[in-house]
């Protein structure tokens, strides 16, 4: 891949790299966002995120809330999988939105996208969804972090957007200097559901948590094996694993 471009948005600076059939944004160099012709999946967080949101007890979920969009990434694998679900995403970010119409074809995924900050929307918020999914990191200069800490307001605010039956799906850094979030997130997510899982997988630094009344097995992954023809696609997924820490 080489470096195309170098953009300014309104929340940060990012690089376009881009071959013959992918393209990605970078932030620091950090993929923030990917995009292949041919595939689907990535082996990172995305993959885990898409994972965690069939994992609910509607099989396949009708409707998914996506906090923080970037480049859609895991939509991307979600609208293949699911392609009559109803898709809505919110982003503070109105220059990475305009950039994946561009470069990343996010129009075609028919998802309703809202700008502005997710968790103020949340807060006002009276829908409910089959899956939420909470991916909100901002860039900062070194490394990404989380613009609000958690605490039982925002585990209020993402549970009553949960419909009955659903999860909340919530994406972690993990590694040095984000351990602590990571532990406070799992100790909160305890608290308030019945059951966690973790999705993992080797090759990303992230741990997604999957929270609800009712939290499906990795067998649940399984029945999606076929829905990939690439060998690469078919090999992430296999290796994706969920267990249960609650």
């Amino acid at each position: 891949m080489r470096r195309t471009q170098v953009v300014h948005t309104s929340h940060q600076s990012l690089e376009i790299w881009k071959s013959a059939h992918a393209t990605e944004f970078r932030v620091e160099g950090a993929v923030h966002a990917s995009f292949h012709r041919q595939r689907f999946l990535t082996g990172l967080a995305w993959d885990m995120i898409a994972a965690g949101a069939l994992l609910g007890r509607h099989d396949p979920p009708r409707s998914i809330l996506m906090l923080g969009l970037a480049g859609g990434t895991a939509f991307r694998i979600l609208r293949h999988l699911l392609p009559d679900c109803r898709l809505t995403a919110i982003d503070i970010d109105p220059g990475i939105v305009d950039l994946a119409r561009e470069h990343m074809e996010l129009d075609a995924l028919g998802i309703e996208v809202r700008l502005g900050d997710a968790y103020s929307w949340l807060e006002k918020n009276r829908r409910s969804f089959d899956v939420v999914i909470d991916d909100i990191y901002l860039a900062g200069k070194t490394d990404v972090f989380r613009p609000r800490a958690w605490d039982g307001g925002l585990i209020g605010h993402l549970k009553r957007a949960v419909a009955p039956g659903g999860v909340l799906a919530v994406n972690l850094v993990t590694g040095e200097g984000h351990r602590t979030m990571q532990s406070l997130t799992r100790r909160l997510l305890r608290g308030a559901f019945s059951v966690v899982r973790t999705v993992k997988s080797a090759e990303a630094m992230n741990e997604v948590l999957v929270a609800g009344d009712f939290v499906a097995t990795g067998r649940r992954l399984r029945g999606y094996n076929e829905s990939f023809s690439n060998w690469r696609d078919c090999d992430y997924w296999q290796r994706l694993e969920v267990t249960r820490i609650y």
